[in-house]
């Protein structure tokens, strides 16, 4: 980070490929010689629908979130799978009970 800003990023695969592949020393070798920058960022006023359309078009798995370029917080591919998968089945349960009042009503 510079002034709060987030500089770069390492990934667990990125440290693999970039460090370990490459035959470096993972004693020696400095975060800023591997670390990928250029991060991918989203804002805290952005939709779950715009940090998944984010992530499948650059092809990551973690979305750095900030406020006025200062990181809050990091979301995961498995974070926002997880809260679709709540909001399905919260949708699932209630047309389940509908349907349920709906036949008991004419019964």
């Amino acid at each position: 980070m510079e002034k709060g800003a987030i500089t770069g990023v390492l990934p667990e695969r990125d440290c693999v490929r970039r460090v370990v592949v490459a035959n470096k020393s993972l004693e020696t070798t400095p975060v800023r010689d591997v670390m990928i920058r250029g991060v991918v960022t989203v804002d805290l006023d952005r939709t779950f629908l715009d940090c998944l359309r984010l992530m499948h078009r650059h092809r990551i798995r973690h979305l750095p979130v900030v406020a006025k370029e200062k990181p809050v917080a990091v979301i995961s591919i498995r974070d926002l799978l997880g809260e679709a998968v709540k909001h399905h089945e919260k949708i699932i349960d209630e047309l389940e009970r509908e349907r349920l009042n709906a036949f008991t009503s004419m019964a």
